[in-house]
């Protein structure tokens, strides 16, 4: 079969990219003592301000339910704090405590923003082709309804957030 190698080929790079996410959620843990879904939240809030549930879930890419669990775990850690909205009060919004803020100041830059430079580069057709070829690997692997951020990141100890 001449097409042996193409898969082979597609599941050595899908590894690679495995590995890569892998040892920069490994990385920024180590130095910041946060995952990435973790770091991903806390520059939502950092962007968005006093912000609800719904806004930074929309703004990850992450359900409510594990926005929710991530932030309570913020709390605990008091890098975030839950607020009554001024306009509503049966609003609350997560905001950044000092040493919220401190701490993400520490965090590293994450692994897809260098890629999103680099994709941003690319013609349209280019991305294109890449966004349809992989969401096809993706519905080949029965993934495409799974619960993820648009960020590189397998840590297992996210999954602890999830």
């Amino acid at each position: 079969m001449a097409d042996d190698h193409y898969w082979h080929d597609v599941l050595v790079s899908l590894r690679r990219i495995i590995r890569a996410t892998d040892l920069q959620s490994k990385r920024v843990l180590k130095i910041s003592g946060l995952t990435i879904p973790q770091v991903m939240i806390l520059r939502a809030i950092e962007t968005l301000g006093d912000v609800t549930v719904r806004c930074i879930s929309d703004d990850v890419s992450l359900s409510q339910a594990t926005v929710t669990t991530i932030l309570n775990r913020l709390e605990d850690r008091k890098l975030i704090e839950r607020v009554r909205s001024q306009s509503d009060r049966r609003v609350i919004n997560a905001r950044l405590t000092a040493k919220g803020r401190e701490t993400l100041k520490s965090s590293p830059a994450l692994l897809h923003e260098q890629f999103i430079e680099r994709f941003s580069a690319l013609d349209d057709w280019e991305k294109t082709q890449m966004l349809s070829s992989l969401q096809r690997i993706a519905s080949m692997m029965d993934a495409e309804t799974m619960d993820a951020a648009p960020l590189l990141d397998i840590d297992p100890v996210s999954a602890v957030d999830e």
